[in-house]
């Protein structure tokens, strides 16, 4: 049987020169997984050869909810909903079958502010409507909630549950301190705050520690005997926010500490998704710990041959298709990034996976998502 197809259309009207790796005219050979998603994803874990470049995304909670019928608040209100259209839709377009639950926003419900979850189709995620601190003395004043009410935390202890449901790893979310301060004060008064008064920052941070340490303590007791990973990130600390000198100050140690308790409470290893322009802050990220090996994503601002030099040898790679190419793009645009993502990191020393450089956008046209499924099939297996 001949098993091959010619893949000439994917030249058509592209206007761009691609060169052999579109397959102008050829026929290639259709490549079959030749491991389940869960097997590549343990082998990859393990340092174990696997068969191809994974494809994943730590975000793809709104666009899958859309994919399968139901609305974007429901990617954050309903637990159930959430897992079966992440589900669906990562097999749908054979990503890892990874279904996750965070909002950037963590922070502000969960301290005793308001937040508006989303209510139109161009709105993506939760959005602060009341911050709980707005002047130093209301930081005085905060106390610690309680985890099993505070906020977004039942809706995802109820969404981990159904992960252990389905013997999928209970995915511990990491309360980052300093991005949530900034959701409970405010960015801006986070930014004059670190310049003008340091230790209101200090006192606020170490409110934030506390309460992340008591929500990991409850996943543990919660979910005791499941496998548990981390999962962590925060867009607020990159540098077209704050500069590295700040990062040093304010972030570095309470990332440090804040990943370290999840480790040591055994947590195996860390999914952490350095946001944004990120470059002159990796120095500082490497001395974070994230589990051996954690899995460390990047936005497209950082090329993947830097990530690699200072992390591959001890974590795996992730990224960094720029999300708006994969909404505002063509189809061809967003294989072809795909392609250079392929071979930057194919060979990363602690193993590599394609992933979008943020969340999947929402209203991103379906056929380029499964462009970058396509470029993994034609250049990420491994002979």
């Amino acid at each position: 049987m001949d098993n091959t197809l010619s893949y000439d259309f994917l030249d058509y009207g592209t206007g761009c020169k691609n060169g052999d790796y579109m397959n102008q005219g050829k026929t290639i050979g259709i490549r079959q997984d030749e491991m389940t998603s869960a097997e590549r994803l343990g082998a990859l874990i393990d340092g174990k050869p696997i068969d191809r470049v994974p494809i994943t995304n730590f975000g793809m909670r709104e666009f899958s909810a859309l994919n399968v019928g139901y609305t974007i608040a429901d990617s954050y209100c309903d637990p159930e909903k959430s897992v079966y259209a992440q589900v669906r839709t990562m097999e749908q377009y054979g990503f890892q079958l990874e279904p996750n639950l965070a909002y950037a926003s963590y922070g502000a419900w969960e301290f005793g502010g308001e937040i508006r979850m989303p209510e139109s189709e161009w709105e993506a995620a939760p959005v602060v409507t009341r911050y709980p601190v707005m002047t130093p003395e209301d930081v005085e004043r905060l106390e610690i909630p309680e985890v099993e009410t505070a906020g977004a935390f039942p809706i995802m202890i109820e969404f981990a549950r159904i992960q252990q449901q389905f013997d999928m790893p209970v995915t511990v979310r990491c309360f980052v301190p300093f991005a949530s301060a900034g959701n409970i004060c405010g960015v801006e008064n986070l930014c004059r705050w670190m310049i003008k008064m340091p230790d209101v920052v200090y006192a606020l941070l170490g409110k934030c520690l506390a309460f992340h340490k008591k929500a990991v303590d409850y996943f543990v007791k919660v979910f005791a005997g499941s496998p548990l990973k981390g999962g962590s990130g925060g867009a607020i600390a990159s540098n077209q926010v704050i500069s590295p000198g700040q990062f040093e100050k304010f972030a570095l140690p309470y990332y440090i500490e804040s990943h370290q308790y999840m480790l040591d409470s055994g947590v195996k290893g860390i999914f952490c998704h350095i946001c944004g322009e990120q470059n002159l802050n990796l120095p500082y990220w490497k001395q974070v710990p994230f589990g051996d090996p954690g899995t460390l994503s990047f936005g497209h601002e950082v090329d993947l041959r830097k990530a690699i030099e200072t992390f591959g040898d001890r974590h795996i790679i992730a990224g960094n298709v720029e999300p708006r190419v994969i909404q505002e793009g063509t189809w061809q645009e967003v294989y072809e990034l795909s392609r250079q993502c392929i071979e930057k990191a194919k060979h990363a020393p602690s193993g590599y996976i394609l992933m979008s450089g943020c969340d999947v956008p929402i209203q991103a046209p379906p056929f380029n998502v499964y462009a970058m499924k396509r470029a993994v099939m034609d250049f990420g297996f491994y002979d």
